[in-house]
């Protein structure tokens, strides 16, 4: 995988050169999403992370689902791979539950993570079945994007620009952090997982391109 890293706040984000035109469609797409994101939320990122989060947790899930059905149909083992993608969509979900409790969605983003979620879903679902190299790249440069996201509400965080609350008992619980985490370290963990699904999804992208079937690997996020 050809890349490039882009430092910020003394955190390294490899970004894949896109190289093809489904490449350069998926990367177009997610700077797409993201413009949205950014023209809406500005820096709001308690309240970006709650509805872009419901977006994110989407495609783990229909990856799994249509993995699984064609690991039926071939009479195959999946060879863990269905189980990965079920357990980023929980991840992501994880990280729903917990950022609902940083930044109470008011009425109008709930409308519009049910209206986005509707579109992104199907988008999302025809491109994986049509197209899944490219709808797993989508998924990379999207957690490139989400890197970044996470990388600017730390630094809002560490300049006192946000309060640093205390980290919500979802969140100690699922990452196990101790009884006095706050908002910063939560804020750290959950990017970890993004860099993690970040560079999973652009593995499989890749091995797709090769012809290869990926497997599943043990990694949590």
């Amino acid at each position: 995988m050809q890349t490039t890293t882009k430092p910020d706040h003394g955190y390294q984000n490899p970004h894949h050169v896109p190289k093809g035109a489904s490449d350069r469609i998926a990367f177009g797409f997610v700077k797409l999403l993201r413009f949205f994101a950014d023209t809406f939320f500005a820096k709001r990122y308690g309240h970006r992370a709650v509805v872009l989060e419901t977006v994110a947790a989407v495609p783990g899930m229909v990856g799994g689902l249509l993995q699984h059905l064609k690991a039926l149909r071939q009479i195959r083992d999946d060879e863990g791979w269905v189980k990965e993608l079920l357990e980023e969509a929980d991840n992501e979900r994880m990280h729903l539950m917990t950022f609902i409790h940083v930044a109470q969605p008011t009425l109008f983003e709930r409308a519009v993570i049910m209206v986005t979620q509707a579109i992104f879903y199907n988008l999302y679902f025809f491109l994986y079945l049509f197209a899944p190299k490219t709808a797993h790249r989508v998924v990379g440069y999207f957690e490139e994007e989400a890197v970044t996201s996470y990388t600017s509400y730390l630094a809002e965080i560490d300049a006192g620009r946000h309060e640093n609350v205390p980290a919500p008992q979802i969140a100690i619980d699922y990452w196990g952090l101790g009884a006095g985490a706050t908002l910063r370290d939560v804020v750290i963990v959950v990017r970890e997982d993004e860099a993690g699904h970040r560079d999973r999804n652009h593995l499989f992208a890749d091995q797709l391109a090769a012809g290869e079937t990926p497997k599943g690997s043990s990694l949590k996020a």
